[in-house]
């Protein structure tokens, strides 16, 4: 992963996430991790690849308490600002090298930061070292099916600095790369940037009770043994 990449985006990235469809696309992506994680009050947990903190509120709202690394110092100076340190501790890391002993954290969660990472394999191992026996690891992507990720590849193509950079990786993927035998898959955002927003509900509900793999973020939950 490269911190300059990141450098830039802090005010871009929190910027997309408050127009209509960032609007939408956070909602679903966050019911998804906490249903996937399941924060509860006084839990110590690890966010591999924080950012600006913005889906670290919503596990620190759930009463967990929580480091976040990151490789870019203006996206972790973003998270300080966003949560404080209100149970919130911010480190320069990298998600292949974590500077904590095994078994430091009851649960730990990646919100497509592997997408950043050419070998996913690792970054799996070092989440699951640092997970005590008993805990949970929750890791989203960005999903390689489907239209969304299509676009992405068109955009990286004609140069786009973030998209790149992406590794795009399949619900089937992330299971092939994950460290443990029983892990459970799901997939959000199923709508599309185009649909209008009254559609969208009724098309993510769709999504998600059909269980369908398209959906524009993977993500993959295991309970380490």
């Amino acid at each position: 992963m490269q911190p300059a990449l990141f450098d830039t985006w802090t005010d871009r990235y929190d910027s997309w996430f408050a127009t209509p469809v960032g609007r939408m696309v956070k909602r679903y992506e966050t019911d998804l991790l906490l249903a996937f994680l399941d924060p509860r009050p006084g839990e110590h947990l690890l966010d591999a690849g924080c950012g600006t903190g913005i889906f670290t509120a919503d596990v620190l709202a759930k009463g967990a308490l929580v480091a976040g690394i990151d490789l870019s110092v203006p996206m972790l100076a973003g998270a300080v600002g966003r949560l404080g340190d209100g149970g919130f501790v911010a480190l320069g890391a990298d998600v292949c090298a974590l500077p904590f002993a095994d078994g430091s954290f009851d649960k730990v969660f990646s919100m497509t930061a592997i997408d950043f990472v050419a070998d996913g394999r690792k970054a799996m191992a070092e989440l699951d070292r640092v997970v005590r026996p008993g805990g949970r690891v929750v890791v989203t992507t960005l999903n390689s099916l489907g239209p969304w990720a299509e676009q992405r590849r068109r955009k990286g193509a004609a140069g786009h600095d973030l998209f790149a950079q992406i590794h795009f990786r399949s619900p089937a993927a992330m299971r092939a790369i994950a460290p443990a035998v029983r892990i459970e898959t799901a997939t959000a955002i199923h709508f599309g940037k185009d649909d209008p927003p009254e559609a969208i509900p009724a098309i993510e509900r769709r999504g998600r009770d059909q269980g369908l793999d398209t959906g524009a973020l993977v993500a993959v939950r295991w309970d380490k043994e």
